[in-house]
């Protein structure tokens, strides 16, 4: 029985990824199976929002609602109280804080915000409650006024547009600039270069820190979060090891169910110090080897099965932290591959654009396991564990032995039919 569970959910994988890639939502490059074709792929249309049920309540943006359906100021209530019941969401533990208290004082305000917390989303109201829930926790633990919240909303009829405009008063009352902007940039309109767009997206989210450097602290970290279900010890631990690994950037592992068993979701932009993707994909597309991580990189496959922080060239994986000092120097940003360079999603032209700036410290957090809806992040927690359980017995060994120097060539996949390794810094000479 387990054998033809599996083979359903491989089969199931293939189906979506071959027969239309999925649903396109503002996250992680936006898209929930991510597209690995270029040229005349069409995007399937935006998933539509769920119907309204006891287990996903759902709002109408725009609209008048009914007696019956939940209000703007419930979902505000909900996502600044975490003891609120209202909604139905992914039960999270208590942190250790005595193990982030260095990370922030809140009745210390700094002289100038380090912490700028940056989203874009879409048609994720029924997330709000546990995802911008989390967030907010995170910023009172380190100190409101040490914290900016950004996000750009787009094309959302479900109510996020409502919710996280009305959540302006609400953060303000504790202490934390918010940014709040709508987008109407489609990735998924016919004829968009569907990365520059979400690059844009991204930078949009960003725009605060690129243009006004001097408003924030010189060691500011972002916290980049895709929709996804998260909690607070999450946060705290990308953040943690980010500092304690003395990271350019860390980011959690993110998966997607697409039968009964998980697999890791990012692997578009994934790539090991191999220079290799996470698990290998055949030129047919298939997924058959998704449960075989870091299969021929021994080192990270020991860590990572430990639940050890180890470094990649690329990552991004539903959350991310990452210095902002690059981006505030107007180094870089979020783009599209150049002319000559090798079409690859935005967080990962991110990465290889930090690596030539000398800012190759990037690692994955192993520890922190994120999923895409509450009720699946309940699987991946009670199957991977939450943070706090790998954290307490991390042993001595945690600490990264940091590589200085890219892999010299790196796996390059527009779409499955053609890979080819091409050097690290293709495109980024002359």
């Amino acid at each position: 029985m387990r054998s033809l569970l599996k083979a359903i959910a491989l089969l199931s994988v293939v189906f979506i990824l071959v027969a239309g890639f999925g649903f396109f939502q503002y996250g992680d490059s936006l898209s929930r199976i991510r597209p690995l074709v270029t040229g005349s792929f069409k995007p399937s249309p935006t998933a539509a929002p769920p119907a309204a049920t006891s287990k996903t309540p759902a709002i109408k943006g725009n609209a008048t609602l009914s007696p019956q359906e939940p209000s703007y100021i419930q979902y505000i209530h909900a996502i600044m109280d975490p003891t609120d019941a209202t909604f139905p969401r992914l039960e999270c533990p208590q942190p250790n804080l005595d193990r982030y208290a260095y990370l922030g004082d809140p009745s210390t305000p700094a002289l100038l915000p380090k912490f700028f917390f940056a989203l874009d989303l879409h048609q994720c109201v029924h997330l709000l409650p546990r995802l911008i829930g989390s967030i907010v926790e995170t910023m009172r633990f380190l100190g409101p006024h040490n914290c900016v919240l950004s996000i750009v909303e787009g094309r959302s009829d479900d109510g996020t547009l409502e919710v996280l405009r009305q959540l302006r008063s609400s953060m303000e009352l504790i202490g934390v600039k918010y940014y709040f902007q709508s987008s109407d940039i489609n990735p998924a309109a016919k004829g968009a270069d569907r990365i520059e767009a979400l690059a844009k997206l991204r930078n949009l989210a960003l725009k605060n820190l690129i243009r006004h450097p001097e408003n924030y602290a010189q060691d500011t970290t972002v916290i980049f979060s895709n929709d996804v279900a998260l909690c607070m010890e999450d946060i705290l631990e990308i953040l943690h090891q980010r500092n304690f690994q003395e990271a350019d950037q860390t980011c959690a592992m993110d998966w997607t169910y697409v039968g009964d068993i998980p697999t890791f979701y990012d692997v578009w932009i994934a790539r090991g110090m191999t220079g290799d993707s996470f698990f290998e994909i055949p030129e047919n597309g298939s997924w058959d080897s998704a449960w075989n991580l870091f299969w021929n990189d021994e080192k990270a496959h020991s860590r990572w099965a430990n639940s050890k922080p180890f470094q990649v060239f690329a990552c991004w994986n539903g959350i991310t932290a990452f210095t902002a000092k690059l981006l505030m120097e107007k180094k870089i940003a979020f783009r599209a591959h150049k002319e000559n360079e090798c079409y690859q999603g935005e967080p990962k032209l991110f990465a290889k654009d930090m690596w030539f700036h000398g800012y190759g410290k990037i690692a994955v957090v192993p520890s922190v396991n994120v999923e895409y809806s509450d009720e699946a992040a309940k699987k991946i927690k009670a199957l991977k564990g939450y943070a706090s359980k790998h954290v307490a017995n991390e042993g001595d060994d945690v600490k990264i032995t940091w590589e200085t120097s890219p892999p010299e060539k790196v796996k390059c996949m527009p779409d499955y039919q053609h890979q080819s390794f091409v050097a690290w810094d293709e495109g980024l000479h002359g």
